[in-house]
């Protein structure tokens, strides 16, 4: 039951920060099962790789306004230890319990998207453990019927988000972490 309440809430606020109003002709796509990879690992070391299955994301089509929302502990890593490590030390996740992305995709538009893969930039804000950062990741969007995939990656510096690596791991996590998503988006639309 809380799980249900939590991807309710999560939605709730996707759509808040999108400033979506329920209106005709509206067109918004939605994914609740997003997913979001990230990697730190440095050769010659055990990999620093988790994966996220359940990032929820809104897309607006009238305004090319895009959000999406990572609960940190959805992160699952292959050793249970550090998964502790990263909520517990580097993350808090108990403090800073989400990741927030909202943007636009400049350029893009849906009567146009189709089954051939395009390129893209999202401009927008990544926000981790309350600080944001202003990011460009370039994208690949196809559209086939109604659904919307996207997917692309970018990176990010743990420090610009005031993660702290300890001197007796920093050399086993790499000083930037490469993000890969892959969303596959509905339309729910009213015609």
């Amino acid at each position: 039951m809380g799980s249900i309440w939590i991807k309710i809430r999560v939605l709730g606020l996707l759509i808040g920060i999108l400033n979506l109003g329920i209106s005709y002709g509206q067109e918004r796509y939605v994914d609740r099962k997003g997913i979001v990879v990230f990697e730190a690992s440095e050769k010659l070391f055990e990999p620093v790789k988790a994966k996220n299955e359940s990032v929820s994301v809104l897309f607006d089509a009238s305004n090319n306004k895009i959000a999406a929302l990572a609960l940190i502990r959805g992160f699952q890593f292959k050793n249970p230890l550090m998964q502790e490590h990263f909520n517990e030390n580097y993350m808090e996740s108990d403090q800073y319990p989400k990741a927030l992305f909202k943007g636009e995709i400049m350029g893009f538009n849906i009567d146009k998207a189709n089954s051939t893969t395009q390129e893209y930039v999202i401009k927008g804000t990544l926000e981790i453990r309350g600080i944001a950062k202003t990011i460009e990741p370039t994208v690949q969007i196809q559209k086939i019927d109604n659904v919307m995939a996207i997917g692309g990656s970018f990176t990010v510096v743990p420090g610009d988000f005031n993660i702290e690596i300890p001197k007796i791991v920093e050399n086993k996590i790499a000083k930037t972490v490469m993000v890969k998503l892959d969303f596959k988006l509905t339309g729910d639309h009213e015609e």
